[in-house]
C-alpha cells in the first residue's frame, strides 16, 4: 500500500507540538475513515516537554517548566531543535503486527546511523528506543513511543541528532535514571542536523512500512493499546531491520 510522506517543517521553521499533535489526530480520523491514505510526519519540533500516560510526578522537570500531557505510552521526554521526529499514521492491516513494527521503526533508525555514521545502534531488554551501549553507561539516541487506537497508528519516534542534551538534566528521560542521552552529533565529532538525516530516514521508512498498511475503513471499536517498551528487544535479533 502507498505512504504518503510530509515534510512539516526544519529550522528555522520549527513545529509547534501542539498543532503537530492536532494534525495527527485529523489524520487519525480520516485514515480511520478511509478518506486520506497512511501518511508520515517529519519535522523539528520547537522546544517542549511532553509526558506520556506512565508519567511520574518524580520524572517532571525539576524547575517547573510547563509539560504538555499526551495519549501515547511511555514516560516524559524532551523534543527540540535539533531532533529529527517522525510520526507515521499508519491504517496497520491487522493489530498483531504492533510489536513488529515499533521494531521496525527502530531497525529503520539503526540502519541509518550504522550506515551513514557508522554507529552502532542496539536494543536494550526492558527500555524501547535506540541505545549505545559501548561505554560505562547505557546513551539513547532516539525514542520511540506510539499509541494504536482503531487500528491507526499515533505518535511515533524522535532521534537525536544536534540538539542540547541540556533540556534532559531538567528531568528523568523517559523514567531512566541510570543512563544517558547522545546525539549523532556528539557521537562523530562533527554537527549532523535533522535536514541532512531526514531524506534518508524517510527513504527507509517508504520502503519499510507499507507492508503494516490494509485497505478499507477502519470502523471496529477496538481499545487503545500503547507499544510494548520492550517491543521488540527480546523477540526480534539487534540487527537490521526486521523482516
Amino acid at each position: 500500500m502507498d505512504l504518503e510522506l510530509r515534510r512539516l517543517g526544519f529550522d528555522p521553521d520549527l513545529v509547534d507540538y501542539t498543532e503537530a499533535l492536532e494534525l495527527q489526530r485529523q489524520l487519525h480520523t480520516s485514515v480511520r475513515e478511509g478518506s486520506s491514505p497512511s501518511t508520515l510526519l517529519l519535522l523539528e519540533h520547537a522546544d517542549v516537554y511532553t509526558a506520556g500516560k506512565r508519567t511520574e510526578e518524580v520524572d517532571r522537570p525539576k524547575d517547573g517548566t510547563p509539560v504538555i500531557d499526551v495519549d501515547r505510552g511511555g514516560k516524559i521526554t524532551w523534543h527540540g531543535r535539533g531532533q529529527l521526529v517522525g510520526y507515521p499514521i499508519l491504517a496497520l492491516r491487522d493489530r498483531s503486527l504492533i510489536k513488529d513494527y515499533v521494531c521496525t521503526l527502530e531497525g529503520v533508525i539503526m540502519k541509518v546511523l550504522a550506515e551513514d555514521y557508522g554507529i552502532q545502534g542496539e536494543r536494550v531488554e526492558g527500555r524501547s528506543g535506540v541505545w549505545l551501549t559501548d561505554g560505562p553507561r547505557d546513551r539513547k539516541i532516539a525514542a520511540v513511543g506510539i499509541r494504536v487506537h482503531q487500528s491507526v497508528t499515533l505518535h511515533g519516534f524522535a532521534l537525536n541528532c544536534s540538539n542540547s542534551l541540556d533540556p534532559f538534566d531538567n528531568i528523568i528521560p523517559c523514567g531512566i535514571s541510570d543512563a544517558d542521552t547522545t546525539t549523532i552529533s556528539a557521537e562523530i565529532g562533527s554537527t549532523v542536523r535533522p535536514e541532512e538525516v531526514v531524506e534518508r530516514i524517510a527513504e527507509e521508512l517508504k520502503s519499510a512500512l507499507p507492508r503494516y498498511i490494509g485497505a478499507g475503513q477502519r470502523t471496529e471499536q477496538s481499545a487503545d493499546q500503547e507499544s510494548v517498551l520492550s517491543a521488540c528487544s527480546v523477540a526480534q535479533p539487534k540487527e537490521g531491520v526486521p523482516q
